[in-house]
Parts: structure tokens; sequence; C-alpha cells
């Protein structure tokens, strides 16, 4: 059960690329897709796209398909992210920053987690690359949104308060240089959270190339200890880990999804984690 993909345009130009979290170049074919691979780095195990497509490719695929996917899926994304929040304990991070609290969701869709969030008393906008979510989000939900990457918000250094990113780093084509760009935006002692699908998983391990995950949207496909390595790299303090999903939704039976999905959580092998870390203060 694979999840969404946007469709490559014809004409796309892929690039040879090293591995993003420790710069080698040597790899191995880890799952051929046909169209695609994913190939892992013979010293790192990092599973990233090589060649891949080039970034303005990537942001061309997001168009009025995609907007109508997350317009459909709204309700269903945002509790999945509030519950994502609940595991890292953001409430007790949330009551820990004083009144005024800046918030930014990078990867926004439509806004459902910024409106979220401003109804909750933050001062809330996100960044999203498809123009049509983008302005959705802005009339309907009435919210702050920038159409376009992080880096394209020129924010001003030691801005932010809180950087939020959910299923967007696996298709950032440097990754390294988007959580430099959420470092340098975070002012001293700001939380940054990111989600994305891990390769530790059980449902990673057991479909292999099958995996929902193996789409071509995802350039990066990371492990705990990968990302684990680019986020200190990056100068910030791990401060929680947490994975949940045993099987897909429509997957299996309740009997079984139910004690996997349980055991997944405890044991971190869910097919999706969350990573609290912080910037230090000066």
């Amino acid at each position: 059960m694979k999840t969404y993909s946007t469709q490559p345009k014809i004409g796309e130009i892929h690039e040879p690329v090293t591995c993003p979290v420790c710069g080698d170049n040597r790899v191995k074919t880890h799952w051929d897709l046909g169209s695609f691979s994913f190939q892992s780095c013979k010293t790192c195990h990092h599973l990233y796209q090589n060649p891949r497509p080039k970034s303005t490719d990537l942001i061309g695929r997001y168009d009025e398909d995609y907007k109508s996917y997350e317009v459909e899926n709204a309700g269903n994304f945002l509790n999945l992210m509030k519950l994502g929040l609940s595991d890292l304990g953001f409430e007790e991070l949330e009551s820990s920053l004083p009144p005024g609290k800046s918030f930014l969701d990078v990867g926004c869709a439509t806004g459902t987690l910024v409106e979220y969030m401003k109804n909750r008393g933050w001062r809330a906008g996100g960044v999203e690359v498809c123009e049509g979510s983008a302005e959705y989000g802005r009339k309907v939900r009435q919210v702050d949104i920038h159409t376009g990457t992080l880096d394209s918000l020129n924010l001003p250094d030691d801005s932010l308060d809180v950087v939020h990113s959910s299923h967007v780093i696996e298709h950032v084509p440097e990754p390294s240089t988007f959580l430099g760009e959420i470092f340098r935006v975070l002012k001293p002692g700001g939380f940054c959270i990111t989600v994305t699908p891990n390769t530790s998983s059980f449902q990673a391990r057991a479909f292999g190339k099958d995996w929902r995950s193996t789409i071509p949207d995802h350039v990066h496909l990371f492990s705990q200890r990968g990302l684990d390595h680019l986020l200190k790299t990056t100068g910030f303090t791990v401060l929680r880990w947490k994975t949940w999903g045993g099987l897909a939704l429509g997957m299996g039976p309740n009997w079984l999804k139910n004690p996997l999905d349980k055991a997944a959580k405890q044991f971190g092998f869910g097919d999706v984690m969350a990573v609290l870390v912080r910037k230090p203060e000066r």
C-alpha cells in the first residue's frame, strides 16, 4: 500500500549525487524500481535516489491533483500530526515558552496545522511549494502561508521558537542544507520537530522495495542513525525520538494491527519516526 505520489514529468533531468549523510560516493543498488532506484551508501548505508531529479523538477510536480489530495485528507493528517506532537511531549514544550511564541510549519500543505497552532495562541505561519495548496490555506483557513521553499522566506537569524516539518525532509534534495537553514532561523533554545519514514521499521524490512515509502517523490529514506548524525552535525541537541505504525491502515485485521502498532511504538520499529531537537542556548 503506497502513500500518495506525484508523477514525474517528461523531460526531467537527473543528476548524480554523493551521500548527503557522510559525503561518500561509493554506492550499491538497494532497491531497483525500474524508472528509479534507491542506492545504499557503502559507508553509512543511507538510502537515496542516485541519480536524482533536479530540485526544480521535483517542485514542479506539485499540482492541482496534489492540492485535491491534501484538501480531501486534511482532517486525517491533522489528527496524525497532533498525535505525533503529543508523543514528543509538545504540551510540556509549549508551556515552557513565553506568550507570543512563534511556530513555522514547513511543507504545510493547506495549512491545517498552522490553523490549529494559531487557534492555540501561537504566531503561526507556513511555507508550501504547491501554489494551489498555499492559496487554499490563505483563502479558506485564513492563515499566513508563503508559497515557496524555506530558504525563499529569507527569515532573519534567531527569529523562531519552533519549526515543524512532517514528511518533508525525504523530499528535499540537500537535507543537510535544509536542516542548516532551520538551525539558522531558530532562536537559541528553539525547537525543531521532524517527521519522516523510518527505514528501520518492520514494514520497510518486510516489504522491501514494495514498502509504501519507495515512491519517486522520496529522494532520501532515513534510518534513525542517519538522521541522528545529520541533526547532530548541524549542531542540534537531540531530545527525544518516537516511532509509530506497525501496519498501515487496510493492511491487516485489527487483531493483528493493534498489537503490532503498540509494539512498534514501544520498541521503536514503527513505519514513521519523529524527533524533537533543540538549538543550544548561547
